[in-house]
């Protein structure tokens, strides 16, 4: 029955209607959402302690959690697209029924790469804790009363950085097949036990910025059992099974495949968080009042990027799975509309912070200086969404085609031209420079990853821009 079989394997299209872009954008905004919940409610907690060095701590605490482990985000993004392309190439598989022949094997290697490899680098972060806080404290200009505070916060938060990593690995993963309803479940058992947690310690046991930071500790742990519950749920493999290493996951060839994607992507983030983290020292080199005001206002970056980063999974959802069937009429589809929808949520962000923001301001502090300073900036703020969607949308595209070479090759484009650009606004106007040193990263993003992409389009060679298999 020659025809029969030629028909059962013609592949359906992709999906690559707008009502499927926001049936994975949605949840993944949602589960995102609640990953900078967590650090709003514990800044504004300690906004609400009435001492602008705690406030001003907590802002260095965070930017220096985020230069070290966001560096290694490459993790989520590795997996997602990794996981991405898998299962597009397991799509091309079909039985003689002329239904999918899927396999929980190469989904389940790609999951347990990436929780190895966050496991084994949590554990030399725990190991150089003590080195890694004082140092970078002085990286960050640190003034001394602040400085303690962060180092308080810190010294609990680090017992947590595993968990967090291995929290990296769960969402690319999830993600990468669309599964973002799991998402949703994880981040927001995580927010709800951090927000729980951290109340109890703070208010019924008094135990100040400890507290915080134990609350968040406990809740990424508790996120790891979780997520390791809902894989076996969706590969539908027993606990050995799940947690076994079968050598044939881990060959040499496998092995250097994650490296060298993670390499090119920690190469680009490690940019991205120095780029935040010379903002924080600007900020801090001012004085407590401004570093405290900015660490506030940059909070809304962090919720604006996270609700943006669903439709930018979207892009990298869709675009890889293209990408696994080189389908690049359709790959040119889910750029137009996924930018489409990018734009959109942005306008309506940027709208609903400029309602808000007085009510977020007075919410995240009852220090009156800090509050004045920061409202008399927020309009740079509430244009966040709109300034940076474009950046986070291309983000979503390369991350698809695990263009690797692209991303780290943007990236030293952008720190060439970005750190001697601030500095000079910095020096020419001060505070208002910091704000748009902010702007120009998130644009220069925008402008160098579109013109990768543009010289792509016009030679139409999508797939010189993907590593060999």
């Amino acid at each position: 029955m020659p025809a029969n079989t030629s028909a059962s394997n013609v592949m359906p299209p992709i999906d690559t209607s707008y009502k499927r872009i926001i049936a994975i954008a949605l949840p993944v905004l949602l589960a995102n959402l609640a990953m900078p919940l967590q650090s709003v409610i514990d800044t504004a907690i300690v906004g609400n302690m009435n001492e602008t060095a705690k406030l001003a701590g907590m802002g260095l605490a965070i930017q220096l959690l985020s230069l070290l482990l966001v560096s290694f985000n490459f993790l989520q993004y590795a997996s997602s697209g990794l996981s991405a392309q898998a299962l597009g190439q397991l799509a091309n598989h079909t039985d003689n029924n002329g239904r999918t022949a899927t396999t929980a094997s190469p989904l389940l290697s790609i999951l347990q790469r990436a929780l190895l490899l966050a496991f084994l680098i949590g554990a030399v972060l725990l190991l150089a804790k003590p080195w890694l806080i004082d140092v970078g404290l002085q990286v960050l200009s640190a003034n001394p009363e602040s400085g303690r505070a962060a180092k308080i916060y810190l010294d609990v938060r680090f017992w947590g950085v595993i968990a967090e990593l291995m929290n990296f690995a769960f969402i690319g993963w999830f993600a990468g097949q669309g599964k973002t309803r799991y998402m949703l479940y994880q981040q927001g058992f995580i927010a709800l036990i951090n927000i729980v947690l951290t109340l109890f310690f703070v208010f019924i046991m008094n135990m100040g910025l400890v507290g915080v930071a134990l609350g968040t500790t406990i809740a990424f742990w508790l996120g790891v059992l979780l997520a390791l519950s809902l894989s076996r749920h969706h590969l539908k493999v027993s606990w050995t099974a799940l947690l076994r290493a079968d050598k044939q996951h881990f060959t040499k060839n496998k092995m250097l495949r994650l490296f060298s994607l993670n390499k090119d992507i920690f190469v680009r983030t490690l940019i991205l968080t120095l780029s935040f983290a010379w903002i924080t020292r600007l900020s801090a080199q001012s004085g407590d009042v401004i570093l405290a005001a900015n660490a506030i206002l940059l909070q809304v970056l962090s919720i604006s990027a996270f609700a943006l980063d669903g439709v930018a999974v979207s892009a990298e959802t869709l675009s890889g799975q293209a990408a696994g069937r080189r389908d690049w009429p359709r790959f040119l589809m889910i750029i137009k509309r996924t930018g489409i929808v990018s734009y959109s949520l942005a306008i309506l962000l940027s709208a609903i912070w400029w309602l808000a923001m007085p009510s977020y301001l007075d919410f995240m502090t009852n220090i009156e200086s800090v509050f004045a300073l920061a409202y008399k900036y927020h309009l740079y703020a509430v244009l966040l969404p709109l300034v940076g969607v474009g950046a986070y949308w291309l983000d979503g595209i390369f991350f698809g085609l695990t263009a690797g070479n692209v991303i780290r090759n943007a990236a030293l484009i952008l720190a060439a031209i970005f750190f001697p650009l601030s500095w000079l606004l910095y020096q020419q106007w001060d505070m208002t420079g910091i704000w748009l040193s902010v702007w120009c990263l998130l644009l220069l993003r925008l402008i160098i990853l579109g013109g990768f992409l543009y010289r792509a389009h016009q030679s139409g060679s999508y797939e010189k821009l993907q590593p060999e298999a």
